[in-house]
């Protein structure tokens, strides 16, 4: 699902508000963050070089991650995918292109892939695109999916993301989706988050978005890759997610760190599997 992994973006909330904490110290440790032009243009800089690589490696024999790994390391990759599970990399800002610090923000680069066996290529692309019902496919995360607009191979579509963990944390999202068919087993698309915005007492007469870009923070950007090969009796589905979020205040980075890189590796697991799960469950029925 297009934007699924900004799901873990809320842990790291949802741990802070979990230490014992008063609220004023709260307030004060972890006040309301704007979005800054500086950080636009790293952020825009670093996807600018996702994209070259992307491009890159589709031209290449190196079609999925998974591909650039030595010989052994790559055939016991896909031997675990065969045997159902996921694999999961996340992205250094030294293997990627931008390299360089982002002002004011933290940037999240991901990459997840899953084999769905006995699935057809046409099938993962009908789940992809039936964002109607995504609300299903990957809830409890998404909890409104609709297709504002639809053109041939390009979507527009309204996605509203909730997690409830102490804190509910609730975001409207537009995300622009295209798709390429690259040959009768290759397909991928791209999609861009062009509007993000915090929903304020969701759910209620007084329901209101903040101003995006300013705001806690919880998710600025969203940039998502996905690819799809059938081959091997199934299809195998590589999605990666680059996202900017607020930096985090210094005096407690040390509890927020370890979560940069436990939450997304879960939240994308769940990504995976929950694609895997709604594609075999619409060939059982």
């Amino acid at each position: 699902m297009q934007g699924l992994a900004g799901r873990w973006l809320w842990g790291w909330v949802i741990l802070l508000l979990g230490v014992p904490l008063g609220a004023s110290c709260l307030a004060a440790a972890y006040p309301a963050s704007s979005l800054q032009p500086a950080t636009v243009r790293a952020f825009e800089n670093y996807v600018a070089g996702t994209e070259a690589r992307s491009g890159k490696s589709m031209a290449q024999a190196d079609f999925f991650w998974v591909d650039e790994l030595t010989k052994q390391k790559k055939e016991e990759a896909y031997e675990r995918l065969k045997s159902g599970k996921v694999e999961l990399r996340h992205v250094s800002r030294e293997e990627a292109a931008g390299k360089s610090a982002i002002p004011g923000g933290i940037i999240h680069d991901w990459q997840g892939m899953v084999f769905i066996p006995g699935a057809k290529l046409d099938e993962v692309l009908n789940l992809l695109q039936d964002y109607d019902h995504h609300a299903t496919f990957y809830a409890p995360d998404v909890e409104r999916s609709k297709i504002e607009a639809h053109d041939g191979d390009h979507f527009r579509v309204f996605m509203r993301f909730r997690r409830k963990k102490i804190l509910t944390v609730v975001l409207n999202t537009e995300q622009e989706i295209t798709y390429y068919r690259d040959s009768p087993t290759r397909a991928h698309s791209r999609s861009s988050a062009i509007r993000i915005a915090e929903v304020q007492n969701a759910g209620t007469p007084q329901e209101k978005e903040k101003t995006p870009g300013d705001d806690n923070g919880f998710m600025w950007r969203l940039e998502t890759w996905w690819r799809l090969e059938e081959r091997d009796g199934g299809v195998y589905v590589q999605n990666e997610v680059v996202s900017l979020t607020r930096d985090i205040p210094a005096v407690l980075a040390w509890m927020i760190e370890p979560f940069l890189t436990s939450i997304p590796r879960e939240s994308l697991e769940f990504t995976m599997e929950a694609t895997r799960r709604g594609v075999l469950g619409q060939k059982g029925r």
